[in-house]
């Protein structure tokens, strides 16, 4: 029964708390409460049986073991009668039929956390905790960020809901478009860790993977003939194609030039291609993840690693830079660059965003600059700079790829642990 209560952990607790969320305007108190509700499961369950509807089930808990503890507080406080009324109108607020409130639309909730009170960024990363399940380390690695850092803002954002009552409910039809930067930003989120998880032993997790474009296609059907939602999906589904083809049965990192392109998905590929291809027919201005896609159509139509039109990724890359100037979007421009004007060139493009700072801490960086200097035979200072990769990677495959790399310079014995990058900078 552990076992099942587990289970029903991973599938549910996003979608339990965020109804919880919506129903009690508390994040804390939502979080007790979801808490409390599974410590009730794993008491109950083994001898009274799982229920038919798992999560209809914990919310309900949730709810009642709520009510109670917002009366245990009040009464410490020494109830006073402003707060009583407060509370009463709180309890019949978490009275709806527990159906209605905990619908089964995964992107429902995703709207409703995305609220337009939050600054974008809070939107995203209290949607990626609450709701997805992300840990606050995978979420604060989404925005470049210190897990400290992202913890803090995660309490400010939640403080904020607190103070300015924000409510928490199902936007209408009329106000979804308001709220699709942040839920296309949640979902390309949810797939990114999914496709190179923040630390661990699995490359990649296919099950969120799945998710995201799960969560995407429902968009789409939701907001149909919405360009960037096209865009997007075409992204998923053809970094998604190449899955089976990225790790080694060891579950070490195949990198994109050595992998076996018959393992590639031909018809996920061929609908991400006629999905971004649409998306760039649109009319009106062309959205980062369209061109994002067709960076991975390029990829994912040559033939094989030497055929690849560098040239034309580049060019891409170019646009996509005047998009969304990202330090990420700037290392993968300069690792592309390398394959068009050779390492010099890039290194002195990964150089300059290094001075800057603002990829401190993110192992990519001299993990892409020690394979330049590489390629230029600089081993002393290829083998430093996978030295410094190493320190900053979490992932078992990516330290055990970079481990290798500095066994090619004899280096191996200098690292304590054993670490590179996942297939390419993800675009």
């Amino acid at each position: 029964m552990l076992d099942e209560v587990e289970q029903v952990y991973r599938t549910e607790s996003g979608r339990v708390l965020a109804t919880l969320i919506r129903l009690l305007g508390d994040f804390e108190v939502a979080q007790d409460a979801l808490q409390d509700a599974f410590a009730a499961a794993l008491v109950q369950w083994p001898s009274q049986g799982r229920p038919s509807n798992p999560r209809a089930w914990l919310v309900g808990v949730a709810r009642h073991k709520a009510i109670d503890r917002l009366r245990r507080a009040a009464t410490l406080r020494e109830l006073e009668p402003a707060l009583a009324v407060e509370l009463e109108g709180r309890a019949v607020a978490m009275e709806p039929d527990v159906d209605a409130a905990v619908p089964d639309d995964l992107l429902r909730l995703v709207f409703t956390c995305c609220h337009p009170a939050l600054n974008l960024e809070a939107q995203v990363a209290l949607t990626l905790h609450a709701v997805c399940g992300l840990p606050t380390e995978a979420v604060a690695r989404a925005f470049l960020t210190s897990t400290e850092t992202m913890a803090q803002r995660l309490v400010r954002a939640k403080r904020k809901i607190r103070i300015a009552r924000i409510p928490y409910q199902t936007p209408g039809p009329g106000d979804l478009d308001a709220r699709l930067e942040g839920v296309l930003a949640v979902a390309y989120l949810v797939y990114t860790e999914g496709y190179a998880g923040t630390s661990g032993e699995q490359l990649l997790s296919v099950e969120l993977c799945e998710q995201a474009i799960r969560l995407t296609r429902a968009l789409a059907e939701l907001l149909p003939e919405r360009s960037a939602i096209e865009a997007l999906l075409a992204l998923m589904l053809l970094h998604h194609a190449r899955h089976r083809a990225r790790v080694a049965s060891n579950g070490d990192v195949i990198l994109l030039d050595e992998q076996d392109r018959r393992l590639w998905d031909d018809a996920t590929i061929a609908e991400g291609v006629a999905l971004v291809e649409r998306a760039l027919r649109a009319p009106g201005p062309v959205s980062a993840y369209a061109v994002q896609a067709a960076i991975a159509a390029l990829h994912a139509r040559a033939p094989s690693a030497a055929e690849t039109d560098w040239r034309q990724i580049v060019g891409l890359y170019e646009v996509l830079l005047r998009l969304r100037p990202t330090p990420v979007v700037e290392l993968n421009h300069a690792v592309a660059v390398a394959m068009v004007d050779g390492p010099a060139r890039a290194l002195d493009l990964i150089d300059a965003l290094a001075a800057r700072g603002s990829l401190a801490g993110y192992h990519l960086l001299p993990a892409a600059r020690a394979e330049l200097l590489a390629r230029l035979g600089r081993s002393a200072d290829a083998a430093s700079a996978y030295g410094e990769a190493l320190a900053l990677a979490r992932l078992g495959p990516e330290r055990r790829l970079l481990q290798k790399r500095l066994a090619a310079f004899g280096s191996a014995s200098d690292v304590g642990r054993p670490v590179l990058s996942s297939d390419i900078l993800p675009a």
